[in-house]
């Protein structure tokens, strides 16, 4: 029998992280440990409102195959026993976790991804008035951060992004608007992007709203992220998205999220590597997906007042994967 340990923790951020949806003050989530013969693999989620999820919705999906678990489901089993999301993400990456450990190996070993020493990432810069972004964007550029997200919502667009350019020139942006534009003026702000050399629009149009940008002419790539889940999302994104987003807490985990990679690439998509407000052991999980994407945005342990231990080893714009964590 393989014990069995599943509870919430609430993690304080030191700034408020704010985006088109609203603010947080606090990263949520909620931790599954499963135990084998004195072995013990984590695994972590954060359950995400947009998508129907609520610590008590996880847990309670997580409480429902609870026999399986303790019987010692296998990460294919899992598939089709939970949807995808963060439940299943949390069993999948403790799976993982205890297959790693019970063999004495990593998840760069099991999923035969060579690891790099240092990780390249986005910091993010969440939303204020244009001064206090254009601040808060030259901060992280001089701690070294050299790749910004710049979260938007539908005000003052110009006036913040212009700001931002200005303090820094030279950063390379990337912009998320997390759903919260129309298609109305979608062209002209696509300009405005691509004038300012940002090199990536995320999400502009609600999910729902895909249809728009059908054959939509535009001078920046587009990301898909609320609108790519699993490898059933792609058909629907094609000639509308050129990147997708992936985050595990979407996936179900690391198993989905490996295939989704592949067959994302497949069909001439780049990738982007995202993640919720986490700690490090959400990380951790996803770390084999970096090599293969363009954009790495995996900087949500930094918005802790203090991270898990042991944890990753972060600096302003980079994981230095050479520190034992």
């Amino acid at each position: 029998m393989r014990a069995v340990k599943v509870y919430p923790e609430a993690w304080p951020l030191h700034t408020p992280f704010v985006i088109a949806r609203g603010a947080r003050t606090e990263a949520g989530v909620v931790v599954v440990e499963l135990e084998e013969e004195g072995v013990k693999g984590v695994g972590e989620c954060t359950p995400y409102p947009r998508y129907g999820e609520t610590e008590a919705s996880v847990l309670a999906q997580i409480a429902a195959i609870l026999p399986q678990l303790e019987r010692g489901v296998t990460r294919d089993e899992l598939q089709t026993l939970l949807p995808a999301g963060a439940a299943r993400n949390a069993i999948d990456s403790a799976l993982w976790d205890l297959q790693a450990r019970q063999s004495g190996s990593n998840l760069w070993q099991l999923t035969a991804t060579t690891r790099p020493d240092h990780v390249s990432m986005a910091q993010t810069v969440s939303i204020d008035t244009p001064e206090a972004m254009a601040s808060s964007a030259l901060a992280l550029w001089q701690n070294g951060a050299r790749l910004l997200k710049i979260k938007l919502d539908d005000h003052l667009i110009t006036e913040r992004l212009m700001a931002i350019r200005a303090a820094v020139p030279q950063a390379m942006l990337i912009v998320d608007a997390n759903e919260s534009w129309k298609s109305e003026g979608l062209a002209s702000r696509c300009q405005l992007l691509a004038d300012l050399g940002v090199l990536m629009l995320e999400q502009p149009l609600p999910a729902q709203d895909d249809a728009a940008l059908e054959n939509f002419i535009h001078p920046l790539p587009i990301c898909a992220d609320e609108s790519c889940h699993t490898r059933d999302s792609l058909s629907a994104l094609a000639n509308r998205y050129e990147m997708v987003n992936i985050k595990l807490d979407k996936t179900g985990g690391l198993t989905e999220a490996l295939a989704l990679a592949q067959q994302a690439k497949a069909a001439g998509f780049t990738i982007m590597l995202g993640c919720m407000l986490c700690t490090s052991r959400a990380i951790s999980a996803a770390l084999p997906l970096v090599p293969g994407a363009r954009f790495v945005d995996l900087d949500g342990p930094t918005w802790l007042a203090v991270d898990v231990e042991p944890g990753l080893h972060f600096t302003s714009g980079s994981i230095d994967l050479t520190v034992a964590s």
